[in-house]
């Protein structure tokens, strides 16, 4: 199956029949990983961290793919990896070209979403919905008052701020750990 029609099958809306293909992919990735001292179940982990960088950049109206996608995934890939090994040097670095360097920038982006999402879902159910009503669906405080029973505006606006607050929290305390 070529790029081209991968690209349709995201472009259509076929997520599930692009990603299938780009499984084929995955016995290239896995060699790599474990000629770079891995073993399968870091292959499988570092290609399904690829799958989600691509899928995220693709969903940027501004991404466009420049190589073909074994290129763009062996590239990301392989910044995952050494990233996960925590073996980078300025050395190191300059052996990567510019495309390379900027999938790594894309890796790190990635990894500071994931722990975004993170600190999100250990909030309780009550903080999401504020913070879901208030950012995604653009509420005011007064009608989010009204839904969540809160007492006034300022009572919903001072429990969005505390949410936001312990969010920020888990946030910066699982960033200190992965660090």
């Amino acid at each position: 199956m070529n790029d081209k029609k991968i690209l349709e099958f995201f472009k259509d809306g076929h997520r599930e029949k692009a990603f299938s293909k780009l499984y084929s992919l995955y016995p290239k990735i896995e060699a790599l990983i474990l000629s770079k001292g891995g073993n399968k179940q870091d292959a499988s982990d570092v290609f399904q961290e690829a799958l989600i960088v691509l899928n995220r950049n693709l969903e940027k109206s501004d991404f466009k793919l420049t190589s073909s996608f074994y290129t763009y995934l062996y590239s990301v890939s392989r910044f995952i990896w050494k990233d996960t090994q925590k073996k980078f040097s300025k050395q190191e670095l300059h052996n990567f070209n510019d495309i390379e360097i900027e999938h790594f920038h894309s890796v790190l982006e990635e990894k500071k979403y994931q722990l975004a999402e993170r600190a999100f879902l250990e909030l309780g159910e009550r903080c999401r919905q504020l913070l879901q009503l208030f950012y995604y669906k653009a509420m005011s405080f007064k009608d989010i008052a009204n839904m969540m029973q809160f007492k006034s505006e300022k009572i919903a606006k001072n429990q969005k701020y505390k949410c936001l607050t312990k969010a920020k929290d888990i946030y910066r305390t699982s960033n200190s750990i992965q660090s």
